[in-house]
C-alpha cells in the first residue's frame, strides 16, 4: 500500500485500520470506513482489499461511490480453515459479492486468480437451494493479475560474501497454522541429527499466543537461534535478511510470497514447495535447485545446500538479480495503467 502510494503517478490517500481482527474487518470495516472518507465525490477511484465488504460499502454510499478496484491478496474460499470453523462460508460469500460489485478485480498472482475463480462454482453449491450460476464468469471478465511491488534498498548486488559458516536459515513468515511450521522444524531436526551446522533467525509476525511448535523449537535449537520473534524495525529486519543464507517455506497456503522474495533479493537461496504460487514467481531455471516435491526432498536439498553452500554463490547472485523484477519501480507501470482505466469507468 505504501509502496503503491509512493511510486504511483496518481495521488493516493490512505485510510487504514490496524492489521488484526481480520474477521471483524471483513464484517464491519465498511461501517467504519464510510465515515472516514471526506468528500467522496472528489475521488476518481477507490482501491479496497479482499478483507472488506464492498457490497455493504457501496450500499451505504449509494450513487456517489466512485469506481472501485478490489485487490485480492487472500480469499476465504481456498484458504485452509481450522477444523470446526463455522464462519468460513459467510466470509467466502463476502469475497464473492465484493468481486461481483467491484468495477475491476485484481489478483496478486495467476495461481491465485485461477484458484479463486475455479473454486467459486463448487463453493456456491454448498447453498441448500437457489444456487446462483455464472458468477465466476462474471468475475473473470473483469479480472487481471498484478504482482505486489517490493520495497527494499537495492543500490548494489546481493552480498555473496556474507558469513555463511554456519549458514543462517531464515524463517520470515507469519506464525500461523497455514505456514506449516511443524514441517519446517521437523526437517531441521533431521538435519540436526545429521550433525550439520546451521543457525536460525525465526522472524515473522504473530498476533496471538506463541505456537507450541515455536516454544519447543526455542528449547531444542536454543544454541542455534540468533533471533527469535518479530523484528519491528524495518532496517533491523533487512540486516537479518542480508545475513541470511537460506530461506525456507513450508506453507500450506501462499498466493504470492512477499517475504520469500524479500529474502531472495537480499541474497538468500530458497527452498520452496513445488506448488502454490512458487513455481510462478521463481524463474524456471531455478526450479531444479530450489523447489521440493516432498518433505524428504526438502531435507535432501537442504542437506546439499548446507554441506556445500559456496557452490550456490553464483546461482544466488543470479537469482537475486532476477528478483529485481518485483521491485516497485519495475511493476508500477502496470498499476498506473490499471488506475487509468479505473478512472474511466
Amino acid at each position: 500500500m505504501n509502496g503503491l502510494a509512493a511510486y504511483s503517478s496518481h495521488d493516493i490517500d490512505i485510510i487504514t485500520m490496524p492489521g488484526e481482527n481480520w474477521r471483524w474487518r471483513m464484517l464491519g470495516a465498511a461501517l467504519h470506513i464510510v465515515n472516514k472518507i471526506p468528500r467522496l465525490e472528489k475521488y476518481d477511484g477507490i482501491i479496497v482489499t479482499d478483507l472488506f465488504n464492498l457490497a455493504d460499502f457501496k450500499a451505504l454510499v449509494g450513487s456517489k461511490c466512485p469506481p472501485v478496484l478490489a485487490y485480492f491478496h487472500e480469499n476465504q474460499i481456498t484458504y485452509p480453515q481450522p477444523p470446526g470453523d463455522k464462519g468460513a462460508f459467510q466470509l467466502g460469500i463476502i469475497n464473492i459479492t465484493t468481486a461481483l460489485v467491484a468495477d475491476m478485480v485484481v489478483f496478486n498472482s495467476k495461481m491465485h486468480k485461477d484458484a479463486f475463480l475455479n473454486a467459486v462454482p463448487e463453493f456456491l453449491k454448498r447453498g441448500r437451494d437457489y444456487r446462483p450460476e455464472g458468477i465466476a464468469d462474471k468475475i473473470r471478465k473483469k479480472s487481471e493479475v498484478l504482482y505486489p511491488g517490493i520495497t527494499l534498498p537495492f543500490d548494489k548486488d546481493a552480498d555473496v560474501e556474507k558469513q555463511t559458516n554456519p549458514p543462517l536459515i531464515v524463517w520470515n513468515h507469519r506464525w500461523g497454522f497455514d505456514k506449516n511450521c511443524k514441517m519446517f522444524f521437523s526437517a531441521l531436526e533431521e538435519i540436526d541429527n545429521m550433525e550439520l551446522d546451521f543457525n536460525l533467525a525465526l522472524m515473522g509476525e504473530n498476533f496471538g499466543k506463541i505456537p507450541e511448535e515455536f516454544k519447543e523449537a526455542k528449547r531444542k535449537f536454543k544454541e542455534r537461534i540468533l533471533q527469535f520473534g518479530y523484528v519491528p524495525l524495518r532496517e533491523e529486519y533487512e540486516k537479518w535478511l542480508k545475513r541470511g543464507a537460506i530461506v525456507i517455506s513450508t506453507a500450506i497456503q501462499e498466493n504470492f510470497g512477499i517475504s520469500v522474495i524479500e529474502a531472495m533479493l537480499m541474497g538468500c537461496v530458497p527452498l520452496l514447495p513445488d506448488r502454490l504460487s512458487y513455481p510462478e514467481i521463481l524463474p524456471e531455471e531455478f526450479h531444479e535447485y530450489f523447489l521440493y516435491k516432498s518433505r524428504q526432498d526438502l531435507i535432501e536439498k537442504l542437506f546439499l545446500i548446507i554441506s556445500d553452500y559456496k557452490r550456490y554463490e553464483e546461482i544466488q547472485s543470479r537469482l537475486a538479480k532476477k528478483m529485481r523484477f518485483f521491485l516497485w519501480e519495475n511493476v508500477i507501470s502496470g498499476y498506473n495503467r490499471a488506475l487509468d482505466r479505473l478512472a474511466e469507468f
